[in-house]
């Protein structure tokens, strides 16, 4: 299933990602750090659900209080898959 999710508090302004089986599948962010998040959605692709949420939930950028990885997690987490 395709999902959209509009991040807040990021230099990015969505996350689109696919799960199938449980598994998160082609992570594309739009807007931030391109090369950096090219590189989490390769990272993560394949990981279950409940692992990409525990290992990038809570992840801060700077000062601010979320990050774009912990947005990921977010979005994860809303959908309750």
């Amino acid at each position: 299933m395709n999902y959209t999710y509009r991040t807040k508090g990021t230099c990015s302004r969505s996350i689109r990602f696919d799960i199938e089986d449980g598994k998160v599948k082609n992570v594309r962010f739009e807007g931030g750090c391109n090369g950096n998040l090219q590189g989490i959605g390769k990272l993560v692709e394949g990981m279950s659900v409940d692992e990409v949420i525990e290992k990038l939930g809570g992840i801060r950028c700077g000062f601010k209080s979320t990050s774009c990885p912990d947005q990921l997690a977010n979005a994860l987490k809303e959908i309750g898959e």
